[in-house]
Protein backbone atom coordinates (compact mmCIF):
# COMPACT_ATOMS: atom_id res chain seq x y z
CA UNK A 1 0.00 0.00 0.00
CA UNK A 2 1.43 3.57 -1.10
CA UNK A 3 2.42 5.80 1.62
CA UNK A 4 0.90 8.58 0.55
CA UNK A 5 -0.56 9.75 -2.22
CA UNK A 6 2.52 11.75 -3.74
CA UNK A 7 3.64 8.34 -4.58
CA UNK A 8 0.79 7.42 -6.93
CA UNK A 9 1.89 7.23 -10.27
CA UNK A 10 1.89 10.61 -12.65
CA UNK A 11 3.00 12.44 -9.61
CA UNK A 12 6.13 13.40 -10.35
CA UNK A 13 7.47 13.10 -6.61
CA UNK A 14 6.69 9.04 -7.09
CA UNK A 15 9.79 8.72 -8.96
CA UNK A 16 11.69 9.74 -5.90
CA UNK A 17 14.42 11.62 -7.51
CA UNK A 18 15.22 9.07 -10.30
CA UNK A 19 13.95 11.86 -12.99
CA UNK A 20 15.32 15.66 -12.38
CA UNK A 21 13.74 18.00 -14.31
CA UNK A 22 15.63 19.99 -17.02
CA UNK A 23 14.22 23.17 -16.01
CA UNK A 24 14.88 22.47 -12.08
CA UNK A 25 17.77 21.80 -12.30
CA UNK A 26 19.59 24.12 -14.40
CA UNK A 27 21.27 21.55 -17.03
CA UNK A 28 21.72 22.72 -20.48
CA UNK A 29 20.24 20.77 -23.02
CA UNK A 30 23.00 18.01 -24.55
CA UNK A 31 24.36 19.14 -27.66
CA UNK A 32 23.92 15.36 -28.97
CA UNK A 33 20.51 13.61 -28.59
CA UNK A 34 21.24 10.41 -26.84
CA UNK A 35 20.11 9.03 -23.34
CA UNK A 36 16.89 7.09 -22.30
CA UNK A 37 13.46 8.00 -25.61
CA UNK A 38 10.10 8.18 -24.34
CA UNK A 39 8.91 7.67 -27.75
CA UNK A 40 5.04 8.89 -27.39
CA UNK A 41 2.71 7.36 -30.64
CA UNK A 42 -0.98 7.96 -29.90
CA UNK A 43 -1.74 7.54 -25.81
CA UNK A 44 0.88 4.86 -25.75
CA UNK A 45 4.69 4.61 -25.43
CA UNK A 46 7.07 2.55 -28.14
CA UNK A 47 9.33 -0.43 -25.85
CA UNK A 48 11.87 -2.28 -26.54
CA UNK A 49 10.32 -5.55 -26.27
CA UNK A 50 10.89 -7.04 -22.94
CA UNK A 51 8.78 -10.58 -23.77
CA UNK A 52 6.38 -11.38 -20.94
CA UNK A 53 7.55 -8.19 -19.53
CA UNK A 54 6.48 -4.26 -19.74
CA UNK A 55 9.54 -3.23 -22.13
CA UNK A 56 11.95 -0.80 -20.93
CA UNK A 57 12.78 2.51 -22.51
CA UNK A 58 15.17 2.83 -25.76
CA UNK A 59 18.28 3.78 -24.87
CA UNK A 60 21.00 5.39 -27.24
CA UNK A 61 20.21 7.59 -30.32
CA UNK A 62 16.71 7.66 -31.29
CA UNK A 63 16.44 4.27 -32.66
CA UNK A 64 17.54 3.92 -36.14
CA UNK A 65 14.15 2.75 -37.73
CA UNK A 66 12.53 5.40 -36.64
CA UNK A 67 15.47 8.39 -37.52
CA UNK A 68 13.49 11.11 -39.26
CA UNK A 69 10.22 9.81 -37.99
CA UNK A 70 10.19 11.55 -34.46
CA UNK A 71 9.10 15.44 -34.36
CA UNK A 72 8.55 17.19 -31.37
CA UNK A 73 12.06 16.39 -29.78
CA UNK A 74 11.94 17.52 -26.31
CA UNK A 75 14.57 17.17 -23.43
CA UNK A 76 12.78 16.47 -20.47
CA UNK A 77 15.87 16.02 -18.09
CA UNK A 78 17.72 12.86 -16.39
CA UNK A 79 16.50 9.92 -15.82
CA UNK A 80 18.99 7.43 -13.38
CA UNK A 81 21.66 10.33 -14.26
CA UNK A 82 21.08 10.13 -17.89
CA UNK A 83 19.46 12.19 -20.39
CA UNK A 84 15.59 12.08 -21.26
CA UNK A 85 14.20 12.68 -24.47
CA UNK A 86 10.44 12.97 -25.68
CA UNK A 87 9.47 12.95 -28.97
CA UNK A 88 6.44 11.94 -31.19
CA UNK A 89 5.56 9.34 -33.32
CA UNK A 90 3.06 9.50 -35.99
CA UNK A 91 -0.24 7.25 -35.76
CA UNK A 92 0.81 5.52 -39.05
CA UNK A 93 4.17 5.03 -38.83
CA UNK A 94 4.52 1.09 -38.27
CA UNK A 95 5.89 -0.14 -34.53
CA UNK A 96 9.81 -1.38 -35.32
CA UNK A 97 11.17 -4.57 -35.03
CA UNK A 98 11.91 -5.33 -31.47
CA UNK A 99 9.60 -3.09 -30.08
CA UNK A 100 6.22 -2.95 -28.70
CA UNK A 101 3.39 -0.24 -27.69
CA UNK A 102 1.86 -0.03 -24.69
CA UNK A 103 -1.14 2.06 -23.32
CA UNK A 104 -0.58 4.79 -21.53
CA UNK A 105 -3.98 5.27 -20.64
CA UNK A 106 -4.46 3.93 -16.97
CA UNK A 107 -7.19 0.76 -17.32
CA UNK A 108 -5.61 -0.48 -19.81
CA UNK A 109 -1.83 0.09 -18.85
CA UNK A 110 0.94 -2.89 -18.52
CA UNK A 111 3.69 -0.52 -17.32
CA UNK A 112 5.19 -0.23 -14.34
CA UNK A 113 5.12 2.80 -12.13
CA UNK A 114 8.05 4.25 -13.13
CA UNK A 115 7.25 4.04 -16.80
CA UNK A 116 3.95 4.92 -16.10
CA UNK A 117 4.57 8.29 -14.74
CA UNK A 118 7.42 8.64 -17.06
CA UNK A 119 5.09 7.79 -20.07
CA UNK A 120 2.11 10.74 -18.36
CA UNK A 121 5.18 13.19 -18.46
CA UNK A 122 5.72 12.28 -21.99
CA UNK A 123 2.31 12.57 -23.09
CA UNK A 124 1.91 16.42 -21.33
CA UNK A 125 5.28 17.35 -23.06
CA UNK A 126 4.06 16.35 -26.35
CA UNK A 127 0.25 18.17 -25.63
CA UNK A 128 2.06 21.15 -24.56
CA UNK A 129 4.01 21.64 -27.35
CA UNK A 130 1.62 20.96 -30.10
CA UNK A 131 -0.70 23.69 -28.32
CA UNK A 132 1.59 25.84 -28.29
CA UNK A 133 3.03 26.55 -31.30
CA UNK A 134 1.17 29.41 -32.01
CA UNK A 135 0.04 32.90 -30.06
CA UNK A 136 -3.40 32.19 -28.53
CA UNK A 137 -3.66 35.84 -28.80
CA UNK A 138 -2.13 37.32 -32.15
CA UNK A 139 -1.51 33.59 -33.62
CA UNK A 140 2.30 34.53 -34.21
CA UNK A 141 4.34 31.75 -34.25
CA UNK A 142 5.56 31.21 -30.73
CA UNK A 143 9.28 30.40 -29.45
CA UNK A 144 10.53 28.51 -26.24
CA UNK A 145 11.36 30.84 -23.30
CA UNK A 146 14.86 29.85 -21.93
CA UNK A 147 15.34 27.30 -18.76
CA UNK A 148 11.32 27.54 -18.52
CA UNK A 149 8.38 25.11 -19.97
CA UNK A 150 7.18 28.14 -21.26
CA UNK A 151 6.41 29.90 -25.09
CA UNK A 152 6.65 33.89 -25.73
CA UNK A 153 4.86 35.46 -28.54
CA UNK A 154 7.52 37.23 -30.57
CA UNK A 155 5.10 39.75 -31.99
CA UNK A 156 2.77 40.32 -28.93
CA UNK A 157 4.98 39.58 -26.11
CA UNK A 158 2.42 37.71 -24.52
CA UNK A 159 3.62 34.57 -22.81
CA UNK A 160 1.78 31.31 -21.67
CA UNK A 161 2.78 28.00 -20.14
CA UNK A 162 1.20 24.68 -19.77
CA UNK A 163 -2.50 24.66 -18.83
CA UNK A 164 -3.34 22.43 -15.93
CA UNK A 165 -6.83 21.59 -15.27
CA UNK A 166 -8.04 21.63 -11.04
CA UNK A 167 -10.88 19.16 -10.80
CA UNK A 168 -12.55 17.50 -7.51
CA UNK A 169 -12.82 14.19 -6.84
CA UNK A 170 -15.32 12.83 -3.56
CA UNK A 171 -16.32 10.29 -1.34
CA UNK A 172 -19.49 10.78 -0.28
CA UNK A 173 -19.89 8.60 3.90
CA UNK A 174 -22.94 8.09 5.80
CA UNK A 175 -22.40 5.90 8.41
CA UNK A 176 -21.22 2.40 7.07
CA UNK A 177 -22.25 3.20 3.64
CA UNK A 178 -21.02 5.50 0.80
CA UNK A 179 -22.22 7.08 -2.65
CA UNK A 180 -20.38 5.87 -5.71
CA UNK A 181 -21.35 6.66 -9.16
CA UNK A 182 -20.56 5.03 -12.12
CA UNK A 183 -19.79 5.78 -15.97
CA UNK A 184 -21.51 4.04 -19.18
CA UNK A 185 -18.09 3.24 -20.63
CA UNK A 186 -16.20 2.02 -17.30
CA UNK A 187 -15.65 -1.80 -17.20
CA UNK A 188 -19.15 -3.72 -16.26
CA UNK A 189 -19.66 -3.74 -12.78
CA UNK A 190 -16.97 -0.82 -11.64
CA UNK A 191 -17.98 2.75 -9.20
CA UNK A 192 -16.04 4.97 -8.47
CA UNK A 193 -16.45 8.68 -7.04
CA UNK A 194 -18.04 12.13 -7.95
CA UNK A 195 -15.73 13.84 -9.56
CA UNK A 196 -15.75 16.98 -11.96
CA UNK A 197 -13.61 19.92 -12.62
CA UNK A 198 -13.60 23.48 -10.85
CA UNK A 199 -15.43 26.06 -12.79
CA UNK A 200 -14.56 29.85 -12.67
CA UNK A 201 -14.34 32.12 -9.49
CA UNK A 202 -15.27 28.98 -7.47
CA UNK A 203 -13.39 27.74 -4.22
CA UNK A 204 -12.45 23.88 -4.55
CA UNK A 205 -15.31 23.39 -1.16
CA UNK A 206 -17.90 24.73 -3.63
CA UNK A 207 -17.28 23.06 -5.90
CA UNK A 208 -17.35 20.02 -4.53
CA UNK A 209 -20.82 21.16 -3.74
CA UNK A 210 -21.99 21.53 -7.01
CA UNK A 211 -20.35 18.85 -8.44
CA UNK A 212 -22.26 16.67 -6.28
CA UNK A 213 -25.38 18.35 -6.00
CA UNK A 214 -25.51 18.12 -10.18
CA UNK A 215 -24.60 14.53 -10.27
CA UNK A 216 -26.92 12.75 -7.27
CA UNK A 217 -28.40 15.61 -6.13
CA UNK A 218 -27.31 15.07 -2.24
CA UNK A 219 -26.32 17.89 0.37
CA UNK A 220 -22.97 17.19 2.20
CA UNK A 221 -21.19 18.47 4.98
CA UNK A 222 -17.76 18.70 6.69
CA UNK A 223 -15.40 18.42 3.33
CA UNK A 224 -12.28 17.65 3.83
CA UNK A 225 -9.32 17.78 1.83
CA UNK A 226 -7.01 14.08 1.43
CA UNK A 227 -4.80 13.92 -1.37
CA UNK A 228 -3.64 15.26 -5.27
CA UNK A 229 -3.10 13.48 -8.24
CA UNK A 230 -2.15 14.97 -11.42
CA UNK A 231 -3.76 13.40 -14.24
CA UNK A 232 -2.38 13.80 -17.53
CA UNK A 233 -5.65 12.65 -20.16
CA UNK A 234 -4.86 15.75 -20.91
CA UNK A 235 -3.73 17.75 -18.34
CA UNK A 236 -5.79 17.72 -14.62
CA UNK A 237 -4.73 17.68 -11.26
CA UNK A 238 -6.74 15.89 -9.21
CA UNK A 239 -7.78 17.25 -5.91
CA UNK A 240 -9.56 14.65 -3.30
CA UNK A 241 -12.28 14.86 -0.61
CA UNK A 242 -14.26 13.18 1.28
CA UNK A 243 -17.37 14.67 2.82
CA UNK A 244 -20.31 13.86 5.10
CA UNK A 245 -23.92 12.77 3.60
CA UNK A 246 -26.12 16.07 5.08
CA UNK A 247 -29.51 14.32 3.29
CA UNK A 248 -31.62 14.02 0.34
CA UNK A 249 -32.55 11.52 -2.04
CA UNK A 250 -30.52 9.99 -4.79
CA UNK A 251 -30.97 11.83 -8.04
CA UNK A 252 -28.50 10.49 -11.16
CA UNK A 253 -27.80 13.36 -13.72
CA UNK A 254 -28.15 10.55 -16.63
CA UNK A 255 -26.50 13.22 -18.63
CA UNK A 256 -23.14 11.87 -16.62
CA UNK A 257 -23.98 9.25 -15.56
CA UNK A 258 -25.33 5.85 -15.75
CA UNK A 259 -25.72 5.23 -12.37
CA UNK A 260 -25.32 6.04 -8.61
CA UNK A 261 -26.25 4.38 -5.65
CA UNK A 262 -25.20 3.82 -2.01
CA UNK A 263 -22.78 0.88 -1.11
CA UNK A 264 -22.34 -0.97 2.29
CA UNK A 265 -18.60 -0.06 3.05
CA UNK A 266 -18.75 -4.39 3.57
CA UNK A 267 -19.61 -4.94 0.14
CA UNK A 268 -18.39 -2.99 -2.36
CA UNK A 269 -18.19 -3.53 -6.19
CA UNK A 270 -15.54 -3.34 -7.97
CA UNK A 271 -13.59 -0.41 -7.45
CA UNK A 272 -11.14 1.67 -9.71
CA UNK A 273 -7.89 0.60 -9.89
CA UNK A 274 -4.90 0.84 -7.29
CA UNK A 275 -2.96 3.67 -9.05
CA UNK A 276 -5.64 6.08 -9.41
CA UNK A 277 -6.35 8.66 -6.52
CA UNK A 278 -10.42 7.20 -6.35
CA UNK A 279 -8.85 3.65 -4.99
CA UNK A 280 -6.71 5.70 -2.94
CA UNK A 281 -9.33 7.50 -1.17
CA UNK A 282 -11.33 4.57 -1.06
CA UNK A 283 -9.08 1.95 0.86
CA UNK A 284 -8.15 4.73 3.28
CA UNK A 285 -11.21 6.69 3.72
CA UNK A 286 -14.20 4.08 3.01
CA UNK A 287 -14.82 3.23 6.79
CA UNK A 288 -15.65 4.94 9.32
Amino acid sequence: MLADATHLPFNRESLEGRFVPAHHDGAEVPAEQCGYWLLVQDQALLLCDGGEAPGRLPYGPVPAELEGRASDVIFLGTYLGEPIWAATVAPEVAVPPGMRSESVIPQRTHLTADLLSLGGLALQAMGWEAASRHCPRCGEQTAAIAGERGKRCPRCGYEHYPHLHPAVIVLIRDGERVLLTRKSFWVKGRYGLVAGFVDLGESLEAAVRREIQEEVGVGVRDIRYVASQYWPFPSQLMIGFTAAYAGGEVRVDTTELEDARWFSVHALPDLPPKYSIARFILDRHARP
